[in-house]
């Protein structure tokens, strides 16, 4: 049990700033280890929430924080509450720690961690890794920034069992002691520049976090092909974990990579043939660099070939990610609602030869749509623009595709799609915005999307 544990939080007085999923599994798992749990939303806790709290004896706030919010021995933060939000600004000041939800979940887990974080990728990864580690016949629970949150099962796992962790820049912020047996880099690019003063460097930053706590008897693995994280990595190779990369541009010493149509797997003695690339079950190029990561690090962990082969081959894909809804008139419906940055709409163009009706926009993130220009150029019949981006969207990229228009809403977008659309064609929802600005969650977007697919 990590340090801090069961022994650091009894009795102590504690303050959960929000009460999304991740809020809700830290207030049940400090108030059972016997913390007295205080919660504070700035928005509007449901009914259904309340008498959760109620049950587990948890005082709470909504409707905003007031000074209680941070009168405590030690506040846990909800990935969606910002650094710069008073009660966040009022606990600094006055030197209460903070800690985010995975830092206080790694307390109670006493089963090895692989962590992936990344801009772009990380949720496929996660997901392909936990199909893997089931496949091997070992417990597993993939949790963390994608679907159940680190504390909802971090008491109940075994020595024995693995722990599949996806992990954002915001859950890194406010780690201590966080220290995964493996930690995965899939890549660092422009993302979420609105929470870090719009600095890339201070973003970056945050990502590296996840391997500051490793030392030689752990693992990192990382995408060499990356400009920054090769840099950074280097500079890293004395003092911390065990180095093993990835790469799409030919052989590595020591990790996995892509030369000729096959995937390989590097060791410090030979170059293992995996499969052939057109064996994925993943189309498109980053995911090769997503199904290197997954199979670098489960034989890192010991799973055999054969079954790192079987469950790449087989690994049916995560919603909102590349997804096909349906086919219409030979026109195929694509539900990419999780691609959130300008970099994912990169690699999601990047997959098709056919030619795309793009539908983009939502809360701009200070995006630089510049990268995206060549891709919009040669593959983009028309570009359909929705919520507060689409103005933005339209000065910048409109001049480089045939049609752009804007829509009023998703639905109407959709309906513009079949209609600018011909035979052969693809309607890709990749958005490169947050979804907030018109919905719940990436997730409620594309639902919405697929829903109104349904209807044509």
């Amino acid at each position: 049990m990590n340090p801090h544990g069961m022994a650091y939080v009894q009795g102590k007085a504690v303050s959960i700033l929000g009460v999304a999923r991740s809020g809700m599994a830290a207030a049940a798992l400090l108030s059972r280890h016997g913390a007295n749990v205080f919660v504070s939303e700035y928005g509007t806790i449901s009914e259904e929430k309340k008498r959760e709290l109620s049950n587990l004896g948890v005082a709470w706030e909504d409707g905003g924080h007031t000074a209680k919010a941070v009168d405590s021995d030690f506040v846990v933060v909800s990935p969606g509450v910002p650094s710069a939000s008073p009660p966040m600004v009022s606990a600094m000041k006055s030197k209460t720690p903070i800690f985010s939800e995975i830092e206080v979940a790694s307390w109670f887990c006493n089963a090895p961690i692989i962590a992936i974080t990344g801009s772009n990728g990380k949720t496929t990864t996660t997901e392909l890794m936990g199909h893997i580690f089931k496949k091997s016949g070992r417990t597993t629970w993939v949790c963390g920034n994608v679907g159940t949150p680190f504390s909802g099962i971090c008491d109940q796992c075994e020595p024995a069992d693995i722990i599949i962790l996806e992990v954002s820049s915001f859950q890194l912020d406010h780690i201590d002691q966080f220290k995964p047996t493996v930690s995965v880099l899939l890549n660092i690019t422009p993302d979420h520049l609105d929470r870090y003063e719009y600095v890339f460097e201070r973003y970056a930053e945050s990502k590296m976090r996840i391997c500051e706590n490793q030392r030689a008897d752990c693992a990192v693995v990382f995408n060499v092909d990356d400009t920054y994280l090769r840099e950074r990595m280097r500079k890293a190779a004395l003092n911390g974990p065990e180095q093993f990369t990835i790469s799409i541009n030919g052989p590595v010493d020591k990790g996995g990579y892509f030369d000729r149509d096959t995937l390989f797997i590097a060791t410090d003695r030979q170059s293992e043939k995996i499969m052939y690339v057109d064996e994925l079950a993943l189309r498109g190029r980053h995911n090769v660099y997503n199904s290197l990561a997954a199979a670098v690090a489960a034989r890192v962990m010991e799973v055999r070939s054969d079954v790192v082969r079987e469950s790449l081959r087989t690994f049916a894909g995560v919603p909102h990610r590349l997804e096909t809804i349906r086919e219409v008139d030979g026109v195929r419906y694509i539900n990419d609602s999780k691609a959130t940055n300008v970099n994912a709409v990169w690699f999601a163009l990047e997959s098709f030869s056919e030619p795309v009706v793009l539908i983009a926009g939502g809360r701009d993130k200070g995006n630089d749509y510049s990268s995206l220009k060549p891709l919009i150029t040669s593959r983009v019949r028309a570009l359909i623009t929705i919520g507060e981006a689409a103005e933005k969207m339209h000065e910048e990229l409109g001049p480089c595709v045939p049609d752009c228009v804007a829509a009023e809403s998703l639905e109407d977008a959709v309906k513009l799609a079949q209609l600018l659309a011909k035979p052969g064609d693809v309607v890709l929802l990749s958005p490169a915005c947050a979804s907030f600005d018109m919905f719940d969650s990436y997730e409620h977007r594309g639902d919405l999307f697929k829903q109104a697919v349904s209807n044509l």
